[in-house]
């Protein structure tokens, strides 16, 4: 017997969720959110859930609402009797925080887990964690998708004459290696050294982009400080032209505007997160075909390996 698929959102990424359920072929489904006038709110599902395989979609960037809501409607569908409850979070908020780097901080990213498998998730799907053994922090399946199926089918058709790959800061270094070897062409690194957080002191150049089109790729453009001044540093060093790459645009604080004012060709980020303003030189791919797919072959038992894949 096979199990009807219902794909419910939360508020914040509704945009995104009706775009799965129409690549997927079935109707976005009812949730109501209450709100109370202190500010708690409550969600309850408008249609019958028991014995159906449920896929919530919700982003968790900030506020921390967004990750509350979900957990939410996670304890409701579970409580509901859904068959199974898959939490699709294409951009995972507090990634960043995966390890101490110094005493007496927390794991976020683990507790984050935590609470996810707590509330009764039992499997996920997420597009470009920030740092990879995020995965291991889950005792549930965990379907890691790259935006690189997304963003080289574009890169392809720029059909530019002299690209090189580049990678913003060492971080990055594995992700534009293998962007390099499906692409068959070479990479550059950017070092740079940072004070605290969001603020970068000081960066160099590893390697050579004199006439070359640089195509710099990053999973998240938060302050916009770190890629707009390697975009800089690019063409100060010779670069033809730069191209940013960005699965998760936060663009927090003067983000938008310093990308707007950078050295930036264009900027080409997908819609995991929503912009709050538009410009001619920001381009937004969808993840709604991916994401779609991936719920269809996960739903039917089928391989999805191949969208693990950089290839």
């Amino acid at each position: 017997m096979a199990h009807e698929v219902k794909i419910f959102s939360g508020r914040a990424t509704r945009y995104l969720a009706e775009n799965i359920a129409l690549s997927f072929g079935t109707k976005l489904g009812e949730v109501q959110v209450t709100e109370f006038s202190d500010g708690e709110f409550t969600v309850s599902f408008e249609e019958n859930l028991r014995g159906n395989d449920v896929y919530i979609v919700q982003s968790t960037f900030p506020p921390s609402e967004n990750l509350m809501e979900l957990l939410l409607m996670v304890d409701a569908a579970k409580r509901a009797s859904a068959r199974q409850i898959t939490a699709v979070i294409p951009y995972f908020g507090y990634a960043r925080q995966d390890r101490k780097d110094k005493p007496r901080v927390p794991i976020t990213a683990k507790l984050i887990a935590n609470l996810l498998t707590a509330a009764g998730v039992q499997r996920l799907i997420t597009i470009d964690l920030h740092a990879d053994q995020i995965q291991g922090f889950f005792d549930v399946p965990v379907d890691h998708l790259y935006a690189s199926s997304i963003f080289l089918p574009y890169i392809k058709k720029l059909n530019l004459p002299n690209m090189v790959f580049a990678s913003p800061d060492t971080g990055g270094t594995r992700r534009a290696a293998s962007y390099a070897k499906a692409m068959d062409i070479g990479f550059v690194i950017c070092y740079k050294q940072r004070s605290r957080a969001n603020k970068v002191d000081s960066m160099s150049l590893i390697g050579d982009v004199r006439g070359k089109d640089v195509l710099l790729l990053d999973d998240i453009i938060d302050t916009g400080g770190t890629i707009s001044k390697a975009a800089k540093i690019m063409i100060d060093n010779g670069a033809a032209s730069v191209r940013g790459f960005c699965t998760h645009p936060i663009l927090s604080g003067d983000a938008f505007q310093r990308i707007v004012d950078s050295a930036f060709t264009e900027v080409i980020v997908t819609d995991t997160i929503p912009l709050q303003h538009t410009s001619p030189k920001i381009k937004v791919l969808t993840t709604a075909t991916l994401l779609a797919d991936v719920i269809k072959r996960a739903h039917n038992y089928e391989s999805i390996s191949s969208l693990f894949n950089i290839k």
